[in-house]
């Protein structure tokens, strides 16, 4: 597993200053398996992805670890995103927050990826004496979950959104409802994460799944009507490289440029 290490002397592995410290920030004093087996990839990769890509941009910290962390749900990486959970709680990500990020998943991937990462989150916020369950987040009811969801859509995208409503088939109406009722009122309107980062969540899962490139595009111009621009887009988009690879990245950039030219 390429982001596990604790760098010792006894390890032939060259890891800059910089590297060393942004990995300590996620996992104080973790041993790594993988710096004992495979040092030359660890080398490679943690000098990348620790110091040369993390320099790059001015994503927060906790911004950047719950984007991977959703990345790592889209793309079904249970190994990995079980690092990033213990990170993200590390560098103070609220547990609630976690189980946000995990939420507004299943809306996007499914709950067939979603049910593993669920489990493993409880296992772990068990482990770390934080009780079950976590405070409620939801804002609708019932009764007004549509109406406020479809609100929301408005704001984020605009006029689109009727013309979606409009131009849907009859036979396929019923996605729209689910659109406004369940993605965004049941998932969208809930506290302790704001728009701005509901949506970057939305773009870095969308980009890590691949083959979602329409959606990409809506999101891209979702992110920057909600308030999220260019250079945050480009931000997320370089942060999340080491974990989805040249060809999404490049295939999200080409998305930005087109919708921010």
């Amino acid at each position: 597993m390429l982001s596990n290490l604790k760098y010792n002397t006894e390890m032939n592995v060259n890891i800059s200053a910089t590297a060393i410290k942004n990995h300590e920030e996620l996992w104080p004093n973790y041993q790594s398996i993988a710096a004992q087996t495979d040092p030359e990839q660890i080398e490679i990769f943690d000098n990348w992805a620790f110091d040369e890509v993390i320099s790059h941009g001015n994503i927060d910290t906790k911004t950047r670890v719950m984007m991977i962390m959703g990345s790592c749900i889209a793309q079904g990486a249970l190994t990995e995103y079980k690092m990033f959970v213990n990170a993200a709680l590390n560098v103070g990500v609220t547990p609630v927050q976690v189980k946000e990020v995990i939420y507004q998943s299943v809306a996007y991937v499914g709950v067939a990826k979603v049910i593993d990462v669920l489990y493993a989150t409880n296992e772990i916020l068990t482990e770390r004496g934080i009780k079950l369950p976590l405070e409620k987040q939801s804002t609708t009811s019932p009764e007004n979950r549509h109406a406020k969801g479809l609100e929301l859509m408005k704001t984020t995208f605009g006029s689109t959104i009727e013309q979606m409503r409009e131009n849907a088939p009859d036979d396929q109406k019923h996605i729209q409802d689910y659109l406004a009722g369940n993605c965004f009122g049941d998932y969208y309107t809930r506290n302790s994460l704001d728009i701005e980062t509901r949506e970057l969540l939305t773009y870095s899962m969308l980009i890590s799944m691949g083959g979602t490139e329409s959606q990409v595009r809506g999101h891209i111009q979702g992110n920057l009507n909600v308030g999220n621009n260019r250079e945050t887009l480009i931000g997320i988009t370089t942060q999340l490289l080491p974990y989805i690879g040249y060809p999404r990245t490049l295939n999200a950039l080409n998305a930005i440029n087109e919708i921010t030219k």
